[in-house]
């Protein structure tokens, strides 16, 4: 079994969202549920070791929109979020995060040696991510906070707009190119993650937010979860032009498995093959080159093949990566290893 790190899953959201249900978040991820992708009994059966975990406030009004005859549709961006709001939210998820280690349900990571220590003892190895960063005013103090309580990634937007930047709608086909990019404060954002050792996520910016990204931030490029637009013209996919800037800067990208970034006509489809997430792959890794592509599945976030199902189902992926001609150390690569060095380039971590 290849032990995976994994870029981007939302179980914080879901925990969050059951817990004001009255269920218990820290039972429901020890003892496992039947909802959702990610617990700890699926993630442990699946060879899922930890991966980075996201506050990530819901947008309400958000409702998609069909496909017309020809298989297109764009879905309206979702309005701005009110601050404070937000950062109510987003402190229970912490909180959520900072329950589950305190029972030992997860390890809340803070670098690189953390997470081998979690891996390597079998528990998950969990880094708190923000997805958005509506939480956070543009004064950034908030940011300070965050990271104190275990913030190590975020993205600056999701897909829609804030005081940062603009992010990119769900529409099929549709170039990333949809707005403009990072705001002054968006700028002061990127330079402080900086400062903090905070790794920059670009995966729900515009292509003009991307660019901004690159010409300010001193780390490599990352995009958590997202995948090929040659293959899926999704608005959320990278281009190839995207794809080559990771490439020089030694950068990385997680393949998703929502099903409508894998697709070559963008449906959110259970019965999507293997073969799709396969061919996001090998384009990538044609690409970019196997050091720098990865997995960021959303679990808890999309809608997945149902082939693989959920966290149980981690090593079908595997399985199929191999079968496909990917050998052992490569696999190695891709399921964690690409994702580790990554996060000690942003950390500013050595010998790890």
């Amino acid at each position: 079994m290849q032990l995976v790190f994994d870029g981007h899953n939302d179980v914080l959201l879901r925990l969050w969202t059951h817990e004001r249900d009255g269920a218990d978040p820290v039972a429901e991820f020890l003892n496992g549920t039947t909802q959702g992708h990610i617990d700890a009994p699926r993630a442990r059966q699946g060879g899922l070791a930890g991966g980075l975990c996201a506050i990530y406030i819901p947008s309400g009004d958000l409702v998609f929109a069909d496909p017309d005859e020809n298989g297109h549709y764009e879905t309206p961006l979702a309005a701005p979020l009110d601050r404070l709001p937000s950062l109510g939210i987003a402190t229970e998820m912490a909180a959520i995060a900072l329950r589950l280690d305190t029972a030992g349900a997860w390890r809340l990571c803070r670098s690189v040696k953390d997470i081998r220590k979690a891996m390597a003892e079998g528990i998950f190895a969990a880094v708190m991510h923000m997805e958005g960063c509506e939480a956070i005013g543009a004064d950034l103090a908030a940011l300070e906070v965050f990271h104190a309580a275990g913030l190590r990634s975020l993205g600056p937007v999701w897909s829609r707009h804030n005081v940062f930047g603009h992010g990119v709608p769900f529409a099929f086909p549709k170039n990333p190119d949809t707005a403009p990019g990072l705001t002054d404060a968006g700028f002061e954002l990127v330079r402080e993650c900086n400062r903090l050792g905070i790794m920059i996520d670009l995966s729900h910016i515009t292509e003009k937010g991307f660019w901004d990204v690159a010409k300010t931030s001193d780390q490599p490029l990352v995009a958590t979860h997202s995948n090929a637009h040659a293959l899926t013209p999704v608005a959320r996919n990278l281009t190839d032009k995207q794809l080559d800037a990771i490439k020089e800067c030694n950068g990385l990208v997680g393949l998703n498995y929502a099903t409508a970034m894998l697709r070559a006509d963008g449906r959110s489809d259970g019965e999507t093959p293997l073969s799709d997430m396969i061919r996001h792959v090998n384009h990538l890794v044609d690409r970019v080159g196997i050091d720098c592509v990865a997995l960021g599945s959303d679990f808890d976030g999309a809608t997945i093949p149902d082939e693989i199902g959920d966290a149980a189902g981690n090593q079908k992926l595997i399985a199929a990566l191999r079968d496909s001609g990917y050998g052992e150390s490569d696999l190695k690569k891709l399921a964690s290893e690409n994702w580790l060095r990554i996060l000690a380039s942003a950390w500013r971590e050595k010998d790890v």
